[in-house]
């Protein structure tokens, strides 16, 4: 029982730590008059999407998938073939961009969610290249590598800015209110132990799906408002090299919490913008960083500042109690 209040303790400040840094990003418009940074900031959102989608999918269920910027390439084709083609707008191209990714991504989980380990991994692989070569090849349909041109949602940068930072919050909160819930405590579960968790009666594959879906409808949108703000959208979204950065976006800022995502987006993308100048170097920072936080800080930049903070708060106030 300790261990569980302990959890969810845990989570509860992390989610308020979390806004607390979504909200300093809120603010930084006011000493941030560039243009071109706060469109950096709105593309970190969108890393920022991918890497909370990723997390709840490896980091809370424990399910290695190498498809997360598929699923945002899926959500970006989806409205913008339905502006091209049909005459849409975003307010329909939007939720019909997580229709399909969710819709897809739960017939894909229905497939990979019984296979494990490096399977899964590989398995999920496959379906991204796939994809991406239909895509890339269906030139009369898609424009193929020439990509595809999507209406914008909004002529303001800064209106784009508080959109898409709103959505962060908004998902982020749906996903603090999944995981303090019965739902997360299996997902935990089946991460922890798939075979005692199986053992006590949860669904394992079923919860494994529910996870899986979910996290490819969180990609479809994000891919859905990055090309509604990029106005563009090719085959280039889904390469492997973006999985790559989500996956490192996750592990330098915290794998298995809340806020870890969001720090490990901004400080991803935005020190990748800061070295642009030097080629493809950064690509080479990032994966020492990875090996790095992999082998020595497991919890990432987010574990080592909860750490040091329950090093200086909890255990102090333990303490005064001890003693009183």
């Amino acid at each position: 029982m300790r261990r569980s209040v302990n959890t969810r303790a845990r989570l509860r400040t992390d989610f308020l730590a979390s806004l607390a840094l979504l909200a300093i990003v809120a603010v930084l418009p006011v000493v941030m008059t560039s243009d071109y940074w706060r469109g950096v900031i709105v593309i970190s959102m969108y890393f920022a999407l991918l890497a909370i989608s990723w997390n709840l999918l490896a980091g809370y269920a424990g399910q290695f998938s190498l498809a997360p910027a598929t699923f945002a390439m899926i959500g970006g084709y989806t409205t913008g073939l339905l502006a091209y083609h049909f005459g849409a707008t975003a307010v329909l191209g939007i939720p019909a961009a997580v229709v399909v990714a969710g819709v897809i991504g739960l017939l894909l989980a229905a497939i990979v969610m019984r296979l494990r380990g490096p399977y899964l991994a590989l398995t999920t692989l496959s379906f991204a290249e796939i994809i991406r070569v239909v895509i890339a090849n269906s030139i009369d349909f898609t424009r193929g590598d020439l990509g595809l041109n999507v209406p914008s949602l909004f002529e303001r940068r800064l209106t784009s800015y508080y959109v898409m930072l709103a959505v962060v919050a908004g998902i982020q909160t749906g996903v603090y209110w999944l995981l303090r819930g019965p739902g997360g405590l299996y997902l935990r579960a089946i991460r922890d132990d798939e075979v005692a968790a199986a053992g006590r009666g949860v669904d394992t594959v079923r919860w494994k799906t529910y996870a899986f879906a979910l996290s490819a409808a969180i990609g479809g949108l994000a891919g859905a408002l990055y090309a509604h703000f990029a106005q563009f959208v090719s085959p280039e979204l889904g390469l492997l090299s973006q999985a790559g950065l989500v996956i490192s976006m996750v592990v330098i800022g915290g794998l298995g919490s809340l806020g870890g995502p969001i720090v490990g987006a901004l400080l991803v993308y935005v020190t990748s913008e800061l070295l642009r100048e030097v080629g493809g170097y950064q690509l080479i920072v990032f994966a020492i960083l990875v090996i790095l936080f992999a082998r020595f800080f497991r919890d990432g930049l987010w574990g080592l500042l909860r750490s040091g903070y329950e090093r200086r708060f909890v255990t102090s106030d333990v303490r005064t109690v001890t003693a009183e």
